[in-house]
C-alpha cells in the first residue's frame, strides 16, 4: 500500500507543479487559454489526488503530525504555496504581483520537494 501511494503522491506532485509552471507561462504571456474549462477543472482533480495520497502516507506511516516538525512545515508551505498560486493565476492586481507571486509559488515548490525527500525543515541544505 505505502509504494502505490507514494507512487500516485509523487506522481500528482510531478503533475501539479507541470501545470502550474504551464498555467504561469500562459499568465505571462497573457493568453486566453487559462479560460479554457479544462485548464480550471483538471489542476483540482490532481491536487485533490495529491492531497489525498498525502494523507494516506501519512495515515499509512501512523505519523503524528504535531510531532513531525518536517511534516508540520511541509504543510505550512503547502498553504503558503496555494495562496501564493492563487495570487498568481487569479487574484493578483497587477501582472508584476501574479509574477513575483508565481516566482515565490514556485520555490515555495521546491522548499516542499526538498522538505519531503530530506525530511527535514531545512529542505535542500540538509542534503
Amino acid at each position: 500500500m505505502y509504494s502505490t501511494l507514494k507512487i500516485i503522491h509523487v506522481g500528482a506532485a510531478l503533475l501539479t507543479i507541470s501545470g502550474f509552471l504551464l498555467r504561469g507561462y500562459w499568465m505571462m504571456h497573457d493568453t486566453t487559454k487559462l479560460q479554457q474549462r479544462w485548464v480550471r477543472v483538471l489542476p483540482h482533480i490532481v491536487d485533490t489526488v495529491f492531497l489525498l495520497a498525502g494523507i494516506g502516507l501519512i495515515a499509512t506511516l501512523h505519523l503524528q503530525v504535531t510531532q513531525n516538525n518536517w511534516l508540520l512545515m511541509k504543510i505550512a508551505a503547502l498553504l503558503a504555496y496555494i495562496v501564493l498560486g492563487t495570487i498568481a493565476l487569479k487574484r493578483g492586481r497587477s501582472r508584476r504581483i501574479r509574477v513575483a507571486a508565481f516566482t515565490l509559488a514556485v520555490l515555495t515548490f521546491i522548499y516542499i520537494a526538498g522538505v519531503a525527500l530530506s525530511k527535514s525543515t531545512l529542505s535542500w541544505v540538509a542534503f
